[in-house]
C-alpha cells in the first residue's frame, strides 16, 4: 500500500489504456477501429488522415479488464482508485489535431481527429501526482453501508487532512527506506549510477565508489551491399560509478 505502487497501478492502467487506443487507430485490433473524425465514414477516415486514437473502446475494455470498484477492502479500493486515476490523465491530455486539403495547401477541406498525448508527457504528470500523493484511511458510508477512502483518523506529521480527489493518487502504508536491503528492496549498495545525475539520490547520500575499466565496443558501423554490417571494433576507457555500502 505505498506511494510508489499507487504510481505503479496508475502508470499501468494508462500504459494499457493509451496502447489499446493506438493500437485501434493503428489498424492492429479486430475489434476496434479509429475514432471517427465527425461527419466522415471510417473508409473516408482512413484516406485523409482522420482516425483518431479510439479511447472510448480502450476505456471501456481496461474498465471491465479491471472489474468492478470493490466494497470493503481498503487496499482493494486504494488500488482501483489509483488504476482509475491513470486512466482520467489519459482522458485529461486528448487534444484535437487537424489537417487541411485543398490546391496549394489552400484549407478549402479540413479534416479533424482526436489524438493522445504522447505516453512520456502522461508519466510526467503521474511522476508528479507521486510526489503529491495523499495518505488515506477508510470510513463507512452510513447511507449505503459501502467503505469510503477518507483521510486517516490520526495523521502523522507531514501528512495532509486533506480530502483526497478522483485525480489524486492515494495510499495507505508509509513506504519503508528503500535504500537500505530489506523484504522490500535489495537496497542501493553497489548499484551503478551516474556521477552529477543521479548518485547523490541512489546512492542515499553514502557517497560513490569510482572505478576505471576498458571496454570494447562496434563502432563505425556501415551497411554494405547486400546486406550485412559492417563494423570496426573501438576501445574506450569509461569510469564506472557505484554506490558505497
Amino acid at each position: 500500500g505505498f506511494k510508489e505502487t499507487a504510481f505503479l497501478y496508475a502508470i499501468s492502467s494508462a500504459g494499457l489504456t493509451h496502447a489499446m487506443a493506438k493500437a485501434c487507430s493503428a489498424g492492429r485490433m479486430e475489434r476496434c477501429t479509429c475514432d471517427e473524425a465527425p461527419d466522415l465514414e471510417n473508409r473516408e477516415a482512413w484516406q485523409w488522415g482522420g482516425c483518431g486514437d479510439n479511447l472510448k473502446y480502450s476505456n471501456k475494455f481496461v474498465k471491465e479488464f479491471l472489474g468492478r470498484k470493490p466494497n470493503k477492502d481498503l487496499r482493494a479500493r486504494v488500488d482501483f482508485h489509483n488504476n482509475l486515476v491513470g486512466m482520467k490523465v489519459i482522458k485529461a491530455g486528448v487534444e484535437t489535431t487537424c489537417k487541411c486539403h485543398g490546391v496549394s495547401g489552400s484549407c478549402t477541406v479540413r479534416t479533424c481527429w482526436r489524438q493522445l498525448s504522447p505516453f512520456h508527457e502522461i508519466g510526467k504528470q503521474l511522476k508528479q501526482k507521486y510526489e503529491t500523493s495523499l495518505k488515506v484511511g477508510s470510513t463507512t458510508n452510513e447511507a449505503t453501508g459501502e467503505g469510503d477512502i477518507s483521510p486517516p483518523k490520526k495523521s502523522s506529521p507531514g501528512h495532509s487532512d486533506q480530502i483526497p480527489r478522483t485525480t489524486d493518487l492515494v495510499y495507505i502504508d508509509d513506504s519503508p527506506s528503500f535504500c537500505l536491503m530489506s523484504r522490500y528492496s535489495p537496497g542501493t549498495s553497489g548499484r551503478k549510477c551516474y556521477k552529477d545525475k543521479n548518485c547523490d539520490s541512489i546512492c542515499c547520500g553514502r557517497g560513490h565508489n569510482t572505478q576505471s575499466r576498458v571496454v570494447t565496443r562496434p563502432c563505425q558501423c556501415q551497411v554494405r551491399w547486400c546486406c550485412y554490417v559492417e563494423c570496426k571494433q573501438c576501445t574506450q576507457r569509461e569510469e564506472v560509478y557505484t554506490c558505497k555500502d
